[in-house]
């Protein structure tokens, strides 16, 4: 019992702190009461002692009763009025001097009531601890989070959930935001467990295994919790013992999607088998998915899984759970079927009139809204990782809406490009719609082939206006932009036509380039993508 939920406790109003007011969080475990001057060999230490104060005749008993308290490792003493009809000063200067709580205890309080009240809070810890075995014991016989987290709340009285790192709520009741706020408190927090302070109240969170944070889950309890972890680490261990068995269905089921990626990537298989395969893995071959693809890198770092196993485990997470990824060589490969974004009308439409134009329009709609849906919410998702674990880079790529086993190898590469052009950025969401582009291009470029080839055509452009603090850079990529317009171009810069004619000029004069020339503008723009 702490010594505030003491001095809180009904019938003990008139009981105040005398000393250690910075100790008002410490527990004492027990009460003895006693008047000898000597009681050290009964002491086991955190009890609270109280003492009617028979044992002092002067000064100097005060000074040794207490420096044999402190020596026991006492939780506080309480010291009665009842014998000298006050409580010494050389008792209270005694009990700071050693950094003792004393609280003063006067006549109209009984000895018996204090007792009584610690007493009856541990028998209700010991209640407590019956009722935590209670939930180990309901796991351990298969019980799963969404009963761990009733149980906590049942038995506990407390608020208990289970989030991903990327703020998803994977059990118990939690609003969307307080779920954030938690996650990210849990990607930046430095230890666990963390004490988070909400406007739903605190929260204490607990790892629940040894994943790696961006693909880790949180234990949330409602309150703190941190002088009491071992509750706390306990409750974790029973979510961790879920999780893994929830882990080994999901093992079985990537080994089905290495085997649909593999058989799809070599090229040998038929459509019939990649069909079966196709159904093995919970796609109808006739239904629209998409293919992602995902990486985790963490530069320098020598231990823990490499890029392609922990992008795997990432990409489930911010897809809660509905697929599985296989690790393969150069990355995390997912299908993803589009009815897991609520839109389970495309299949039917797409078994409905297929001559039906209009039919045909609301399928395609349909289906490229699903994959907007799709990055926009790997956006979202990516973008919470990065900001609470900036050492590391999440990349995904992800392909075009894709029907039937025949588009899954053609899939798997679309999205490869994509996730290598995301790589090249520095990490993010990169779709199809962006590969095909010269940025595609640039991004198989090594990048010192790509800054000699930008430094061999801008180099003159950047010494000129280094020298005349003139805009030559600015004044090109702004008349490219413009498609070679001079007066839109003179309108963006806020400068005369005459200004650009002359700008554009010095350009070709220090290049050597002819910007009226298609393949010379081609390589000036590409030249100022790649710097």
């Amino acid at each position: 019992m702490r010594i505030s939920e003491l001095l809180g406790t009904r019938g003990l109003g008139a009981v105040t702190l005398l000393t250690g007011d910075h100790h008002l969080d410490r527990r004492v475990t027990g009460v003895y009461i006693t008047d000898l001057p000597d009681p050290g060999r009964y002491l086991a230490g955190g009890e609270l002692v109280l003492t009617g104060l028979m044992w002092r005749r002067d000064p100097g008993d005060s000074r040794r009763f207490v420096e044999i308290l402190a020596a026991a490792g006492v939780g506080a003493l309480a010291a009665g009025r009842a014998w000298l009809g006050h409580v010494p000063g050389d008792l209270v200067e005694a009990c700071r001097e050693h950094d003792l709580p004393l609280l003063d205890v006067p006549e109209e309080v009984s000895f018996r009531t204090l007792s009584d009240a610690v007493e009856s809070h541990a028998g209700d810890l010991r209640g407590a601890l019956g009722r935590h075995r209670r939930i180990v014991a309901a796991v351990a016989e298969g019980a799963g989070l969404d009963e761990l987290c009733a149980l906590i709340a049942g038995e506990l009285g407390m608020t208990g959930a289970v989030i991903s790192a990327v703020g998803t709520v994977v059990a118990g009741g939690l609003a969307e935001g307080t779920a954030g706020l938690l996650a990210r408190e849990y990607l930046a927090a430095t230890r666990l467990p963390h004490l988070v302070r909400t406007p739903q109240g605190p929260f204490t969170l607990f790892a629940v295994d040894r994943a790696h944070r961006a693909a880790g889950w949180a234990l949330a309890c409602g309150g703190d919790l941190l002088d009491r972890a071992d509750t706390g680490y306990e409750l974790a261990a029973c979510a961790a013992l879920e999780r893994s068995r929830r882990e080994e269905g999901r093992r079985v089921e990537r080994r089905l999607a290495e085997q649909l990626i593999g058989a799809a990537s070599s090229g040998t298989a038929g459509t019939a088998e990649l069909a079966a395969r196709l159904r093995t893995c919970g796609i109808d071959p006739e239904e629209p998915y998409a293919v992602v693809t995902a990486t985790v890198v963490r530069p320098g770092a020598t231990e823990g899984p490499d890029p392609a196993v922990l992008g795997g485990r990432v990409l489930e997470e911010m897809l809660e759970r509905r697929v599985v990824a296989a690790a393969g060589a150069d990355g995390a490969v997912a299908l993803v079927p589009l009815r897991t974004l609520g839109t389970d009308e495309i299949v039917h439409l797409q078994h409905s009139d297929p001559v039906h134009v209009q039919g045909r329009n609301l399928v395609q709609m349909q289906v490229q809204r699903s994959v907007r849906a799709l990055s926009g919410l790997l956006t979202q998702r990516v973008s919470t990782l990065q900001a609470g674990l900036p050492e590391s880079r999440v990349s995904v790529g992800v392909s075009a809406a894709l029907t039937g086993p025949g588009a899954v190898r053609g899939g798997a590469e679309e999205a490869g490009h994509a996730r290598r052009l995301a790589e090249a950025r520095g990490g993010g969401v990169v779709t199809s719609d962006e590969i095909y582009t010269h940025a595609l291009l640039l991004a198989t470029v090594p990048d010192d082939v790509r800054r000699s080839f930008a430094d061999r055509i801008l180099s003159p452009l950047f010494v000129y206006d280094r020298r005349h603090q003139s805009e030559l850079v600015r004044t090109l990529g702004t008349f490219l932009d413009c498609a070679g317009s001079w007066n839109i171009c003179a309108e963006r810069l806020h400068v005369h036509v005459n200004t650009v004619r002359y700008r554009i000029r010095r350009v070709e004069e220090l290049t050597g380039r002819d910007l009226s020339s298609m393949a010379d503008r081609v390589d000036l723009f590409l030249a100022l993508r790649a710097g």
